[in-house]
């Protein structure tokens, strides 16, 4: 199969050997990596509008077809599965400790209490993920996403000397371009209500409340699965403003019209159809109110690392990944003009992901 895929063109350059940094620095706002001799850790973008193993290329289509195959899918889901966890393990991440943390607590309880057993869950909603027979629907996938979550910024900054680093950074970077964007563009407007949307077990949505610390946050996901995780943890938190969490879904949220500062998807795009998309970023427009500010954080198209992953990662990783396609041939930005946001950014906040920012016109 690796053979396969080298001889449609595709230059494999992971595992090449990481130099240390030796300091940090910021770059237009963007803390990255010191200089080293390879380069690692300062975010640039590849020569191409997309991977190439994306979209209808003829490698795309190879793979897809790969992927395609039952038996062989079977074993692609459970080698990206093992790579997964094994790597995690390896940057000194518990993934096992505290996955079997969260399925031996009483988290159960908390799913009584969360779940909207009425939701009608979209088609696609449905499908496997992630290497997850039910996708995110099962208590394995909930217990499983912190620990994936900070495989993500350990990932995207392979050089940091910890997790604590790397999370500093990748979430550093993305809350402080969110914050400068509203500031610019919002009209002096405060950050009063937050609005996570497919907030996954609070990771993000926690990071949003810690940065503005008198605003109100909400958290909400079709999984209930993941939000009685989230809620289990925040009530140990003990938060003097504790965030609220909503089963329902982020294209069709229930909130009224008008009633946030900042709505927030972070890596939530890349796992949605193009037509979920769109919805997702009408459904922000309606919610917020004018001035208010939408931040989307994502795998980044252009990222020269991302298109210059060898074919065995970026095949196990598109056979978990059944949207990812239609993610990479999406022009996020231009959605997001043509549903009326404005003043619309876009910035490389990490070797591998994207920030992009918009405002709801006065």
């Amino acid at each position: 199969m690796v053979a396969m895929l080298a001889r449609a063109g595709v230059t494999a350059t992971a595992g090449k050997g990481l130099s240390r940094p030796t300091g940090r620095r910021q770059r237009n706002g963007i803390v990255v990596a010191a200089v080293t001799r390879t380069g690692t850790g300062v975010p640039q973008e590849g020569a191409l509008e997309r991977p190439a193993w994306s979209g209808e290329t003829p490698l795309s289509r190879l793979v897809g077809a790969l992927i395609a195959f039952k038996p062989l899918y079977s074993l692609l889901k459970l080698a990206s599965r093992e790579v997964i966890i094994r790597t995690a393990e390896k940057s000194n991440i518990p993934w096992r400790e505290m996955t079997k943390e969260v399925l031996e607590s009483d988290v159960y309880e908390v799913f009584e209490r969360i779940q909207d057993p009425n939701l009608v869950y979209p088609d696609y909603y449905l499908n496997p993920f992630h290497a997850y027979d039910e996708g995110n629907l099962s208590w394995l996938a909930a217990a499983e996403a912190e620990p994936a979550t900070m495989s993500i910024a350990k990932r995207a900054i392979p050089d940091a000397t910890s997790i604590e680093e790397a999370n500093q950074i990748v979430r550093g970077n993305w809350l402080n371009v969110i914050e400068e964007h509203h500031v610019k563009y919002s009209g002096n407007c405060q950050v009063n209500d937050i609005l996570d949307i497919g907030c996954s077990v609070g990771v993000s949505t926690r990071y949003l409340a810690e940065k503005f610390p008198s605003a109100q946050a909400v958290g909400l996901d079709l999984s209930p699965y993941f939000l009685a995780v989230a809620a289990q943890k925040e009530e140990k938190l003990l938060r003097p403003n504790p965030i609220r969490w909503v089963h329902a879904n982020g294209e069709a949220t229930g909130l009224p019209s008008d009633s946030f500062d900042l709505v927030s998807l972070a890596y939530v795009c890349h796992e949605c159809p193009a037509r979920a998309i769109t919805g997702l970023v009408k459904e922000a427009f309606r919610v917020l109110r004018p001035g208010g500010t939408i931040a989307l954080t994502d795998n980044s198209p252009k990222s020269k690392v991302l298109q210059e992953l060898s074919p065995v990662l970026f095949t196990l990783m598109k056979s978990t990944e059944p949207f990812l396609d239609e993610y990479y041939m999406l022009d996020l930005e231009e959605t997001m003009r043509k549903v009326g946001f404005v003043n619309v950014c876009s910035i490389l906040t990490d070797p591998r992901h994207r920030t992009v920012t918009a405002t709801v016109p006065y």
